[in-house]
């Protein structure tokens, strides 16, 4: 009997790896001898790094420059000459000092320091995922590492000249990019890439998602002039304009400087990171997949992970056997039957349903955890290889 746990972390109160532990304990008290797989995954935020070093690739630490400035202890994943590059573990919102905003001078310098980090190791393929910002720079941050050849405007308090991160306060008057060029010369970048917002106006970076990162609405006009500026100058630079492409406006305009500056191939992050994890290799045998993630809600129906690995459990089985049943669990879960049939979910289940008290199923998730799994293996463990047309 095979099991496999594909499952994205439950934000805040258990790691992809922690889910997979306590669903694969609930599920041995009622079949001892099942074989429990983790595969943990991420939707290209916070964990895909982990996501990565779970499936073999090889840690390399690295100090760099969190979000205001200050060194973290970060790196990226290497396998062969692939490396794989977390925006969220070095500039993003968890690495702000006492989780302080700083809507008008965090960076993604330090993304772009881990970046050339890996390039000057040798790699070249870059796999980028950056959810979970604190920055609305516009990339500005992340080029600035990889060249150090931006300059800011006439009268900003932020100077390139200086070492070390600049703010994103000071926007660019002049960009000289050969340096850029050679440094990406044979290199392929991939960006995990969720959501499709342009870079500037109603929809970019600074409107939909400033709020989040603690901007005020000046600051959030500010923040899309800024963007504006650098807009313009890449485009005069490039000569293409890519500010309204899907996505630029994705991570506070990263995504931007991803598709305009580093030649960037956008995807959808499960995608990408159930490719990098090599789920499709996992699922030969398997009698039950469980996937899982905090809420399962609207955003799930959007391509995150639930979906991207119920899709994916579906579609590699298709035409050679009834593929394995997929069950889902979740702190809590806001979606009717249908939405979940839709996506191929058989059953959801959610702390909540053991635990009304959400600040309990917060503090101790664990133990509803191994409940619920020992549920789901009752339930659904039942049908046999045979039935399902594989023996």
């Amino acid at each position: 009997m095979r099991v496999v746990v594909a499952s994205d972390k439950f934000k805040g109160t258990l790691t992809s790896a922690e889910v997979a532990d306590a669903v694969g304990a609930g599920v041995r008290r009622v079949h001892p001898d099942a074989t429990v797989v983790s595969v943990p995954v991420a939707d290209g935020g916070d964990g895909t790094l982990s996501a990565a070093i779970a499936a073999g690739y090889t840690h390399v630490p690295i100090v760099a420059s969190g979000p205001t400035g200050e060194p973290v202890s970060s790196g990226y994943a290497r396998l062969g000459d692939t490396a794989v590059v977390e925006l969220a573990d070095v500039s993003g919102l968890v690495r702000l000092p006492d989780g302080i905003p700083a809507p008008l001078t965090a960076t993604s310098y330090g993304t772009g320091e881990l970046i050339a980090a890996a390039l000057d190791a040798g790699c070249t393929r870059i796999i980028l995922g950056i959810g979970g910002s604190a920055s609305t720079d516009g990339g500005q941050g992340l080029v600035h590492a990889l060249t150090g050849t931006t300059r800011p405007a006439t009268g900003s308090a932020a100077s390139a000249a200086t070492p070390g991160p600049p703010s994103s306060g000071g926007a660019v008057d002049e960009l000289d990019l050969a340096g850029l060029r050679r440094r990406l010369r044979g290199v392929a970048v991939v960006v995990a890439c969720d959501v499709d917002n342009p870079l500037t106006g109603p929809r970019g970076a600074a409107a939909v998602y400033g709020p989040q990162k603690g901007a005020s609405p000046q600051q959030v006009a500010e923040l899309d002039a800024r963007l504006t500026r650098w807009a313009d100058l890449v485009a005069e630079q490039t000569g293409s304009d890519l500010r309204d492409v899907p996505g630029a406006g994705a991570a506070g305009g990263v995504g931007f400087a991803a598709l305009a500056l580093l030649g960037a191939e956008l995807r959808p992050g499960i995608d990408l990171v159930l490719e990098m994890v090599r789920f499709r290799e996992q699922l030969a045998g398997a009698d039950l997949v469980i996937t899982g993630e905090g809420a399962l809600d609207a955003q799930t129906l959007n391509g995150k992970a639930v979906a991207g690995v119920a899709g994916a459990a579906r579609a590699s089985t298709a035409g050679a056997f009834t593929p394995a049943p997929v069950v889902a669990v979740c702190g809590v879960n806001r979606l009717e039957p249908q939405q979940l049939q839709e996506l191929g979910v058989s059953a959801a289940y959610a702390l909540t349903d053991l635990e009304s008290d959400v600040r309990r199923c917060i503090a101790e998730p664990r133990p509803l955890l191994e409940r619920i799994a020992e549920r789901i293996a009752v339930e659904h463990l039942t049908m046999t290889r045979r039935e399902r047309g594989i023996a």
